[in-house]
């Protein structure tokens, strides 16, 4: 789906793929796209957990190859399962989350050099003090920034981890006054605040006075209405409004359309499941696509 390992052309994915492996002792976890703005760059989590950024640039005889061009230094006891990329109005972000619960943002220095980066922050996707929590195990991550290119930054991030207080998936949005990213909402109602979450994505927005996102966990996929307009808190308002439910086994991807209309979803049963909200506001399964016996 969106960002996620997506080339057009069978081969030059396969040259990619072999000329990161020569890099590398260990295997290739994910591969990210950077924005096209910024050419054809790839981020790369390994199966060891760094993270590195490839670019295609021009060699000694004008052809083009790929070349190391960042390595992301790392924690010796913690390894990144996932990364996305995020486009401001001011520069390109990168949020990289890893197996200690740890939440890493870096920001581009220079856009003509994808070698040039800053770690803007570094933090814990929790609410409130960390003291008492101490460091998960985190299986896994879910991020997903606003697609919306303007002044605000802001993302939503969910783990898999042994630790409740880290997986419900939390708004982060970065404060330009204090130069600092805050969590602005959490999406998860008090009962469901301890749930693992397996996938996350924010809709495309096309006119509404709110966001729509979507947030799996293992009781189904939750659709959430999030204000636009903080409150004097800061704080974002949200509403739950319904429970989709139809996969049976973990759900492990969510993504939309470019309309925000239509959501897709798949799991652990091989099935995509396509879901639109009428102009009633319900919620319904439009389509269900059997992708493991689709040439039976």
């Amino acid at each position: 789906m969106r960002n996620e390992t997506k080339v057009s052309d069978l081969k030059k994915a396969y040259f990619i793929l072999n000329r990161i492996k020569q890099a590398h002792e260990s295997g290739i976890a994910k591969l990210v796209w950077a924005t096209p703005e910024y050419g054809d760059a790839v981020a790369c989590i390994c199966s060891d957990g760094s993270v590195s950024l490839w670019e295609e640039l021009p060699d000694d005889s004008q052809s083009l190859i790929w070349k190391l061009c960042h390595l992301f230094e790392g924690a010796a006891t913690a390894r990144a399962v996932n990364l996305q990329f995020g486009l401001s109005s001011t520069a390109l972000k990168m949020v990289v989350a890893y197996s200690d619960g740890h939440v890493k943002v870096y920001e581009l220095l220079d856009p003509l050099e994808l070698k040039k980066w800053q770690l803007q922050a570094e933090f814990q996707n929790v609410i409130d003090s960390v003291s008492r929590f101490g460091n998960p195990t985190c299986l896994s991550a879910s991020i997903a920034w606003n697609p919306h290119r303007g002044d605000e930054q802001q993302f939503i991030l969910g783990f898999n981890s042994d630790l409740p207080q880290f997986n419900s998936a939390k708004i982060w949005e970065f404060e330009e006054d204090h130069q600092r990213w805050v969590p602005v909402a959490e999406l998860a109602l008090p009962e469901d605040k301890g749930e693992r979450v397996h996938a996350v994505a924010w809709a495309p927005n096309i006119g509404r006075p709110y966001e729509i996102i979507a947030v799996a966990t293992c009781k189904g996929i939750a659709i959430w209405h999030v204000e636009q307009q903080a409150d004097q808190d800061g704080r974002l308002s949200t509403k739950k409004v319904v429970l989709l439910s139809g996969h049976d086994g973990e759900i492990w991807q969510v993504e939309w359309d470019m309309s925000g209309m239509t959501l897709a979803s798949t799991g652990a049963d091989g099935m995509v499941r396509l879901w639109q909200c009428n102009l009633n506001g319900i919620w319904q399964e439009q389509a269900a696509l059997d992708c493991c016996h689709a040439q039976d």
